[in-house]
């Protein structure tokens, strides 16, 4: 089962990534925007926090699939 959320956990992160990269106008991500904002500000700063967080996700994603983490 760890390998099926680690799964989950690297697309969601890839997900994150990418949309941090292109500054995406997708639904789910317009809305995690406008949260964020209210903390980083109206600057480039809240995708690069998408991009970091992404990678972060998707490494623990990695580790999570491959039971070097987890039950």
């Amino acid at each position: 089962m760890n390998a099926v959320w680690g799964i989950v956990m690297i697309l969601i992160g890839i997900f994150f990534f990418i949309s941090g990269i292109l500054k995406s106008n997708f639904v789910i991500y317009r809305l995690l925007i406008s949260r964020s904002r209210l903390l980083w500000g109206e600057g480039n700063a809240v995708h690069y926090f998408y991009i970091v967080v992404g990678i972060l996700i998707a490494i623990v994603g990695i580790l999570l699939a491959f039971g070097v983490i987890g039950k």
